[in-house]
């Protein structure tokens, strides 16, 4: 928040006439938040309208459009930025897809056993990909490795992470015994882990 108002009281006048590659440039070398303030002015709109686009909620398009602009001040020293416009586009987007990975990562790991599959996800990160490749990698393992369960594992894990059914629910639902899904969301989530960890070695090997 502290940052967010220091960007709504910056003076602007000896700005306004300096295009984006300016006030990058005299962001980078002086460490002037003020022109990074005008930035925050020029596409704050932008960036809140691609955030509406992908989360549907207002007050998290408001937040999100905060936390990318406040990322800024590491990513603008890290990355050289030719045209800023597409550049911030394509984080504000990066932004909101990882948000929704995560949203839907959290429908795996409502586990009545303990912490589930997040746990082995947060094990299992690979040191050689971004933070980011990373998770989307892991998340699509995670849909590919559901896949190649067997009917009887896939529906139930299906509906007891995915549907957020509780094990009597999905009993009454896939025509099994109490003891039968247990069974196969057990299985079928051991056979998940090792899906995705031989997998993910072998992306790794690559890199």
């Amino acid at each position: 928040m502290a940052f967010a108002m220091a960007l709504w009281l910056t003076g602007k006048k000896k700005y306004e006439d300096q295009d984006d590659q300016q006030l990058i440039s005299s962001f980078r070398q002086k460490g002037d938040k003020k022109a990074l303030g005008i930035l925050f002015e020029r596409y704050s709109h932008l960036v809140f309208g691609v955030c509406m686009k992908y989360l549907k909620n207002e007050d998290d398009s408001k937040d999100a459009t905060l936390n990318i602009f406040e990322k800024l001040m590491e990513d603008l020293k890290r990355f050289e930025v030719v045209k800023f416009n597409f550049w911030i586009h394509s984080v504000a987007r990066n932004y909101c897809l990882m948000q929704l990975r995560s949203r839907k990562a959290m429908t795996y790991v409502d586990d009545e056993n303990g912490p589930g599959l997040d746990a082995f996800m947060e094990t299992h990160q690979s040191d050689h990909l971004s933070a980011v490749d990373n998770k989307e990698h892991q998340l699509q393992l995670m849909e590919e490795g559901i896949k190649h369960l067997n009917e009887e594992q896939r529906i139930c894990i299906e509906l007891f992470y995915l549907k957020k059914y509780c094990y009597q629910d999905v009993a009454e639902i896939a025509g099994f015994s109490l003891n039968e899904v247990k069974s196969f969301i057990q299985n079928g989530k051991r056979n998940l882990k090792i899906y995705m960890l031989k997998n993910s070695h072998e992306v790794t090997d690559k890199h």
